[in-house]
């Protein structure tokens, strides 16, 4: 027969045990080697202890570097920079403001999320764009778990869920697909008319590239005498040998071959600001 007893003697129900402080077995009490470490000056024997309390709870960065697991980050990797975080709750703790797991808890876990923010990214958007990615990817995964039909939420209810304007819900799911990139090789359509992101690529057009150089000598060209302007428009726009044009013109090859020359050079030093060129 089992007998309910209690402080307050018998007869009255017993209240259920304390829970265990620790939430996990990988929480030892280290309570006096943290008020040990408070009290040491800077030396090898500090060093010591502070090691020893770094390894005591380095089970606790793994199981929090576990949880950002399958976002592109090996877990080795995830798992140094969860060390890297617990080194500074060692350093920076101080034993009368609470429990270590308490301050190591979000330490740990902003090492973390600071080194997906600054390194994970292909493609770097501002921090505010991040900050709105984040809600946005929360969000949706709210409504989705609420309305419980797994359909997309548009963004009217994303921007009533989270307060944010539509403009902005709309850089935040912009921002959902720079976190990595695709291959050039990637294939953007299936079947037969299948292509790659490559091939949506444009190719650099090389019409661009005398542009500044046809604006350049427009005002050159214009000074010239009129018959130089039709032998130079006749070479190279008609693509007439020097002989047809001189045939055209009734002079000789080598003259018109002296005019070329002539006209291309007082055309060119203007458009280079050489000289200026007299009606």
């Amino acid at each position: 027969m089992l007998v309910n007893v209690s402080a307050n003697g018998p007869g009255t129900s017993a209240r259920p045990a304390a829970p265990d402080r620790r939430a996990h077995d990988d929480a030892p009490d280290t309570a006096a080697a943290f008020a040990r470490l408070a009290e040491m000056d800077e030396g090898p024997e500090r060093d010591l202890v502070r090691d020893e309390l770094v390894r005591a709870w380095l089970p606790m960065a793994h199981r929090i570097a576990g949880r950002f697991r399958n976002r592109g980050e090996s877990a080795e990797d995830l798992r140094q920079v969860a060390a890297m975080g617990l080194v500074k709750a060692v350093d920076r703790y101080e034993p009368e403001r609470g429990a270590f797991e308490s301050y190591a808890v979000p330490t740990i876990t902003g090492e973390i999320k600071r080194h997906f923010r600054d390194r994970m990214w292909t493609l770097r958007v501002p921090r505010r764009v991040q900050d709105l990615r984040n809600k946005v990817r929360v969000a949706r995964r709210e409504i989705s778990q609420t309305s419980g039909g797994g359909a997309e939420p548009s963004i009217a209810e994303i921007a009533a869920h989270t307060g944010l304007t539509e403009e902005e819900v709309n850089a935040g799911m912009e921002a959902l697909d720079s976190f990595s990139a695709l291959s050039l090789d990637a294939e953007m359509s299936s079947g037969d008319d299948g292509y790659s992101l490559a091939d949506t690529l444009g190719a650099p057009d090389t019409a661009y590239d005398i542009v500044v150089d046809r604006e350049s000598v427009k005002e050159g060209l214009r000074r010239l005498p009129e018959r130089e302007r039709a032998i130079l428009y006749m070479r190279f726009f008609e693509d007439m040998t020097q002989n047809r044009i001189a045939d055209r013109l009734g002079i000789s090859q080598m003259h018109v071959s002296r005019l070329i020359s002539r006209s291309c050079a007082r055309v060119r030093e203007e458009a280079l600001g050489r000289t200026t060129l007299s009606s």
